[in-house]
């Protein structure tokens, strides 16, 4: 996928900014609190119907602005067309329209833009809670899977409701029938739904075996575990929400299924799963992105756009000059961000497309080479 065109109004420092990317490296400077970030949380809003560090309404619409208006075209080169997209989200509503038609779920519109993105909280997808870690699955089946009979979005939107149904009877303290039969709807969805995560995971290792042999060698080699949210292996889901049953009523909500799924990361040179530094868990989150980013590529035809927000102060030189190198060779459209262009970039020899962020306005550099 290829952006060619990015809009946005109502976006902390830019009361209106537009952007025309380039194919390959797309390098965007600028001071620090000048707006870079800014940039890649507009394209993250309409990928992901958030920000990358947390909800619109946690200060992403400008003071004084009604709402963020965030507008992208972009081109598929695997279907050989131009697509675009519009969002108005003003934290507690929003609007979209898709290709000149009006959208009814957000989860539609996020569904034709594909972003993967590394930015300095993405350790927490492999320190954090568990629930970062369920997105990254579902990202993957919700784009994979797009339009297929029986796959995993109608599974999702299923359980949710049945969750939600339920959880309401608990904090009620109802049971009997009515708990029965959400019991009954919650098992139907969430057991063919916890197969598509376990196999979406299983179908990751090799991917990510590759990137982390040449990212992060010393860990050894990468194994996925996949943690269901039931004892899956001795009860099916049915039973386990039986058996819990007391518990939840007691705690007011549903306490097994797939909701509370997860997964882990193990390295054969870390024995009994010794906690992770801080720069060995960036590259593990920025390994686990690359592979999903490829095992996208290998699906669907054509890689998603990749955005990078201030490489330079999360990796190191060396890990800078493999992974631009990496991303090139595949042909990805890439967006990084800095005060200044990363050292690994030279080391690449890599010639990027050069756009400079300053007083509330973005500035396309004729001269990448010279950073005139």
């Amino acid at each position: 996928m290829q952006v060619t065109r990015l809009e946005a109004s109502g976006l902390r420092r830019f009361p209106q900014v537009s952007l025309a990317p380039e194919a390959g490296l797309n390098l965007i400077t600028g001071d620090n609190g000048a707006g870079k970030t800014s940039l890649l949380e507009a394209l993250h809003v309409m990928a992901y119907g958030r920000s990358f560090r947390g909800r619109v309404r946690d200060g992403l619409v400008r003071t004084g602005a009604e709402a963020i208006e965030v507008f992208v075209e972009w081109r598929e080169v695997s279907q050989g067309r131009q697509r675009r997209a519009g969002l108005r989200h003003s934290g507690q509503a929003w609007t979209g329209r898709l290709d000149g038609e009006n959208v009814a779920q957000l989860g539609d519109l996020c569904a034709a833009l594909a972003v993967v993105s590394f930015e300095p909280g993405s350790h927490a997808l492999v320190t954090g809670g568990g629930e970062p870690r369920r997105r990254f699955m579902d990202w993957g089946l919700f784009h994979v899977e797009q339009g297929r009979e029986g796959g995993f979005l109608p599974l999702w939107r299923r359980y949710a409701r049945a969750l939600k149904q339920r959880n309401t009877l608990l904090k009620a303290g109802i049971g009997g029938g009515q708990l029965d039969a959400w019991d009954h709807e919650l098992a139907e969805a969430g057991e063919p739904l916890t197969g598509h995560r376990q196999s979406y995971l299983d179908a990751l290792q090799d991917d990510l075996a590759v990137v982390v042999r040449e990212l992060a060698p010393s860990l050894g080699a990468a194994s996925l575990q996949f943690q269901p949210g039931w004892r899956r292996h001795e009860l099916s889901l049915a039973d386990a929400l039986l058996l819990s049953r007391d518990r939840d009523r007691a705690a007011g909500y549903t306490t097994v299924g797939p909701h509370r799924a997860d997964w882990r990361i193990d390295y054969s040179a870390l024995p009994h799963r010794e906690t992770l530094s801080r720069g060995q868990a960036k590259l593990t989150a920025l390994s686990c992105l690359l592979a999903q980013a490829q095992d996208f590529a290998r699906r669907r035809g054509e890689w998603p756009v990749i955005a990078l927000d201030d490489l330079a102060s999360e990796l190191d030189r060396h890990h800078q000059r493999r992974i631009l190198e990496r991303l090139l060779a595949s042909g990805a459209q890439v967006f990084i961000t800095g005060t200044e262009a990363p050292a690994g970039l030279a080391d690449a020899d890599i010639q990027p497309t050069l756009f400079h962020v300053e007083q509330g306005t973005v500035q396309r550099l004729t001269d990448a080479c010279s950073g005139a």
